[in-house]
């Protein structure tokens, strides 16, 4: 007998059904339970929105106090720099000068 008559076998894979063929919205109760899922998943993402803004909210504050923190500090540096004078009375606040190297007498 020749093999090339015979037909395949079939398997699971074969079956044909109609489980992925039903519409879900014609079911009333299956419509309700998408809406419902919906709505579940809306409030949740609502809370999320929610703590992201908060949080976008603090982290704004805090960059509102290190900005005020830096000017505060810069304010202060230039005061210092502004009052700080030479006690040998040199006007030139960058090169040391000669009295203001430290000595050791033996």
């Amino acid at each position: 007998m020749n093999n090339t008559n015979r037909k395949p076998i079939r398997g699971l894979q074969d079956i044909r059904t109609n489980s992925g063929k039903i519409d879900h919205l014609s079911h009333p109760h299956m419509a309700y339970m998408r809406i419902s899922c919906l709505e579940m998943e809306k409030a949740r993402k609502i809370k999320e929105k929610d703590s992201a803004l908060r949080r976008i909210a603090i982290i704004d504050d805090r960059i509102r106090e290190i900005e005020e923190e830096k000017r505060d500090i810069q304010r202060v540096m230039a005061e210092q720099e502004a009052t700080q004078k030479q006690p040998c009375g040199c006007q030139n606040n960058r090169a040391p000068c000669e009295n203001d190297i430290f000595k050791i007498r033996y």
